[in-house]
């Protein structure tokens, strides 16, 4: 939300504390790998700390946190192509309250939607995520990427398809059921061991 236009600046500190989570989120959903979630929010966090004086405190706090999360993720992918990383994988917060078969079920529908997630380019994936499922609006996402609106309305088009594309195969992979291998039987009239007695 805005602050308003009497707001003051918040500070470093309380910035930290009311968005931590906010932004280790953040940065899951845009594909930053559970071992490099905690090193790209500090990265975050480096920045919004150097770039604090320059805030406006009429702006939304969270924009400018996507923005800055949404860098963040860009150089980890860079620098992970360049080491020949894997990104993706990333972390699955459990509630701690929730039953072993309800965590198990989520854990599931969690990784069905990280792999539907991983068929979408970089690009993509930050639209569909600023969009469905942060609920900003295309307007929002235009300015806070700097991208003409169409622009943004045609990567979520192709985000979606490729999102459907992935769950379906996921979820078709799921369903295979896993086939045992069990020893032929001898056929009768052959030779086994146990006739060697």
């Amino acid at each position: 939300m805005p602050l308003g236009p009497n707001a003051r600046r918040p500070s470093f500190e309380q910035l930290y504390a009311d968005h931590f989570e906010f932004v280790w989120r953040t940065l899951v959903r845009f594909g930053v790998p559970e071992s490099d979630v905690a090193d790209a929010a500090q990265d975050v966090f480096v920045v919004v700390h150097r770039r604090l004086p320059e805030f406006e405190p009429q702006a939304r706090v969270t924009t400018w946190l996507y923005s800055i999360c949404l860098h963040a993720a860009r150089d980890r992918r860079r620098r992970a192509h360049v080491r020949r990383e894997v990104l993706g994988r990333s972390v699955d917060v459990a509630d701690a309250r929730a039953g072993a078969s309800e965590q198990l079920e989520r854990k599931d529908d969690f990784e069905l939607f990280e792999i539907a997630l991983q068929g979408m380019n970089f690009e993509q994936r930050a639209v569909f995520v600023l969009f469905e499922l942060e609920g900003l609006r295309g307007e929002d996402i235009a300015v806070m990427l700097a991208l003409p609106l169409g622009t943004v309305y045609s990567r979520l088009r192709l985000a979606r398809a490729a999102f459907r594309r992935g769950a379906v195969r996921a979820a078709a992979r799921r369903a295979q059921p896993t086939r045992v291998q069990t020893p032929a039987r001898p056929q009768s009239g052959a030779y086994t061991e146990e006739e060697d007695g």
